[in-house]
């Protein structure tokens, strides 16, 4: 999952106050549409069937896969974002102060991964079971990235290359091939245990690999919003287009890219959700290209302007993190709030005793149904926008140095 990037600002040209920053709202807008859309897969998260997985063919239905399936886009481009977000901030700060702030915001990261965050997922303090998610991936590409700022451009672009394109060489080893040093693996490249007792479970989700090298690529596109309009535009065309079709075809030739094929199935439209469900944990080539391309093509689309329907995704892209934070807390309260009025009983909604029941021990017959969910998904962003929209005017009036670690 990018909802904390580097504050994404230039130096004001000489006709404005010194100290004032322009934004690139293309970069916020596409990072606040994902981020609003990153919102329903939390709801759902919360809401839905627990045990069941949207991207299940066998159990699935097309409504619950697409659902799921449009949610994909929202990691890759906050990470992609987030090393565009670094090379912007390098127009009003030197590599060395960049470096600095990298590994600062990269370990308050894992701070609120482990502390803050755990908590807003499960409500108690018993560490049971912990999921490492998507700010330890964030918080440890910001890490990497603040000592890849001072290699040549060009190693830049090779490691992110490398990283993304090849590390689906790597999917046939598994961590039990490295012995004692299996949880490592782990943290690299393959989702598993970095810790499993009978008393505690802690579960690595977000291997590093794959998303270390797209920030790393995300850093090199941030070195575009110094050309001119019209060949920024060009690149972003081109690239958004190249890797959209260069998705279709790698995909059709079941050959590389993705652990697990796609098969023809019992309609067109199921061989379709065949098709476009690849894996996310890591994220494999295909993954990547089927998401970032359309997201470049968004920021192309949106370089010219931001449209008026969509100012309120550009004020919620402002405060990524702000509302990252913010809405898993307000999801799991309704999700308390749902459980007692419907059951009359709230104890499992701060238990996980397993993989199985996370974040919470969910009631039979817990699942509300997508029309609801989408319902709620409107009604959390609702509630947050104004929120959003008073905190980033606190950080457009005041320059604390702490309100760019929120």
């Amino acid at each position: 999952m990018n909802i904390a990037t580097p504050s994404l600002a230039v130096r004001a040209t000489a006709d404005e106050i010194p100290t004032a920053r322009v934004r690139i709202e293309s970069v916020d807008l596409l990072r606040g549409i994902i981020i609003v859309i990153m919102a329903l897969d939390h709801v759902h998260d919360f809401f839905g069937a627990l045990d069941a997985s949207p991207t299940d063919l066998a159990t699935t239905t097309p409504a619950l896969f697409f659902t799921r399936w449009i949610t994909h886009f929202c990691a890759p481009v906050f990470f992609m974002l987030t090393g565009t977000g670094a090379c912007l901030a390098l127009q009003r700060m030197s590599k060395s102060e960049l470096s600095r702030f990298l590994l600062t915001r990269g370990l308050w990261l894992l701070f609120l991964e482990v502390v803050v965050m755990r908590f807003a997922l499960q409500f108690n303090l018993d560490y049971r079971v912990t999921m490492i998610t998507v700010l330890w991936a964030l918080g440890w590409s910001m890490i990497v990235l603040a000592g890849l700022i001072h290699l040549p451009n060009w190693a830049i672009l090779a490691f992110g290359v490398v990283l993304v394109a090849g590390h689906n060489l790597l999917d046939g080893i598994p961590p039990t091939a490295f012995g004692s040093l299996a949880p490592l693996w782990s943290v690299l490249h393959a989702p598993g245990f970095l810790l499993n007792t009978p008393g505690h479970i802690v579960f690595v989700a977000y291997p590093l690999i794959p998303w270390l090298g797209v920030t790393a690529l995300g850093y090199m596109l941030g070195q575009t919003y110094g050309w001119s309009d019209d060949r920024r535009r060009a690149l972003l065309l081109r690239l958004g287009v190249g890797l959209s079709l260069g998705f279709v075809l790698l995909r059709l030739l079941n050959v590389y890219g993705d652990p697990v094929p796609w098969s023809v199935q019992k309609s067109p439209l199921w061989t379709l959700l065949s098709f476009l469900n690849l894996l996310k944990y890591p994220p494999s080539l295909l993954f990547l290209m089927m998401t970032l391309g359309p997201a470049l093509l968004l920021l192309h689309a949106f370089d010219n302007g931001v449209p008026g329907l969509l100012r309120p995704a550009l004020i919620i892209g402002k405060v990524p993190l702000f509302f990252y934070v913010l809405h898993f807390y307000l999801i799991h309260l309704l999700a308390v709030a749902t459980c007692y009025l419907r059951f009359g009983n709230v104890s499992g909604m701060f238990q996980s005793p397993d993989l199985g029941h996370f974040p919470f021990t969910a009631p039979p017959g817990w699942d509300i149904g997508l029309p609801t969910i989408y319902l709620l998904w409107a009604c959390v962003v609702l509630a947050l926008y104004p929120l959003c929209r008073w905190y980033a005017g606190v950080k457009r009036r005041r320059k604390d140095w702490w309100l760019s670690y929120l």
